[in-house]
């Protein structure tokens, strides 16, 4: 099941070139993202209501679009505004348009009640487009539900497992180190020192070069993952009692990645890699890419194998551990967002999104 009334990643802002129609598919619902002139984003369901062809087969014509089966044309609101050989158009001839949002080089789509759209609560990316900062980015598919990716985001402790000589770097100290939760609008705050850690092998510092880094992320609804991270030398954790640091860091990075819903047991993964320019440069960046990559394929094979089992079994209530308790209470958050929503609308789904146009 999934929350609807809420902006989701569609992609990032360079699949949406001009002159292209872009097919998605996000939460079950078939979409045809298309822009205008003047360079702003339309997303139309992608199922002409006449014989239910893909409009993504379609043409554009202007900042309408039009069906390449029998030749409908549809404005950007949906409104179908030509069909051949008729003068008089029903006003059922209309297909689903979606709110859009370009910001911080993502396309964001509201799946819901468009008169709720609300683009104020949209999460603010960390350093995308920032001249001051590298920034790469990339995307990854899983055969896996959501909530799985949700998991692994929300309990970084992995790294020091599945990422052993990756992210890891061979440490145990994501592992055994403790993080503090707190709530905060529509999300939690995740807030930890990972003491005595390996420094990233591509900075070329002697061996066994270690730092305290302070990891400190905001996890959002749907989905949305906000990371800084700041190295410091040896000994900066106990002297800032463990809390938030105030220093000057000497190594920073950030990441904002988001979680967007293909189907039930399909997800896509969109990420950015950030790097400060004062402090890294851009082979720095590059590296750091590619480990980041190689450490997501890795949690790619563990989720969707965690996927296969919980899908072959009758049994699959899950032990509850401390190190739990930031994603329970994130699953808790949208489970109650989801319940609040189909008990407001309880025929909000695909056929009743359908209706709203």
């Amino acid at each position: 099941m999934f929350l609807r009334n809420c902006w989701y990643v569609a992609g990032w802002s360079h699949h949406f070139p001009e002159g292209g129609l872009v097919a998605r598919t996000i939460l079950g619902d078939p979409i045809v993202f298309y822009r205008k002139g003047d360079g702003g984003i339309v997303a139309l369901e992608d199922r002409c209501c006449h014989r239910h062809a893909p409009l993504s087969r379609g043409r554009i014509e202007g900042d309408d679009l039009r069906c390449m089966y029998h030749g409908l044309k549809f404005s950007a609101s949906g409104k179908c505004i030509e069909i051949p050989q008729q003068d008089i158009i029903p006003s059922t001839a209309v297909v689903r348009s979606y709110p859009v949002v370009e910001q911080d080089c993502w396309v964001w789509i509201w799946m819901g009640d468009p008169a709720r759209a609300d683009d104020a609560v949209i999460p603010r990316a960390l350093n995308h487009n920032d001249p001051d900062w590298f920034m790469l980015t990339g995307e990854l598919t899983y055969e896996a539900n959501y909530e799985l990716i949700n998991d692994n985001l929300l309990d970084l402790s992995h790294l020091s497992y599945v990422h052993q000589s990756t992210l890891g770097r061979n440490s145990m100290s994501w592992g055994e180190s403790r993080p503090r939760t707190t709530a905060i609008d529509r999300g939690v705050r995740i807030e930890r020192w990972v003491v005595n850690h390996p420094r990233p092998y591509y900075l070329k510092l002697p061996a066994g070069s270690l730092s305290d880094m302070w990891a400190s992320y905001d996890y959002v609804v749907p989905g949305v993952f906000l990371l800084a991270t700041k190295s410091y030398p040896l000994g900066a954790a106990a002297q800032s009692s463990m809390r938030a640091p105030r220093a000057e860091p000497d190594w920073v990075s950030s990441t904002s990645q988001a979680v967007t819903p293909i189907s039930e047991d399909k997800t896509v993964y969109f990420y950015s890699s950030c790097l400060s320019r004062r402090l890294a440069s851009e082979e720095h960046a590059r590296e750091q890419m590619a480990v980041i990559e190689r450490a997501f394929s890795e949690d790619r094979a563990m989720i969707e194998a965690q996927q296969q089992i919980i899908a072959s079994t009758r049994q699959s209530r899950m032990l509850q551990l401390a190190s739990d308790g930031a994603l329970n209470r994130f699953r808790r958050l949208m489970a109650g967002l989801i319940a609040a929503e189909q008990e407001t609308n309880p025929t909000l789904s695909v056929e009743a999104a359908h209706a709203v146009a």
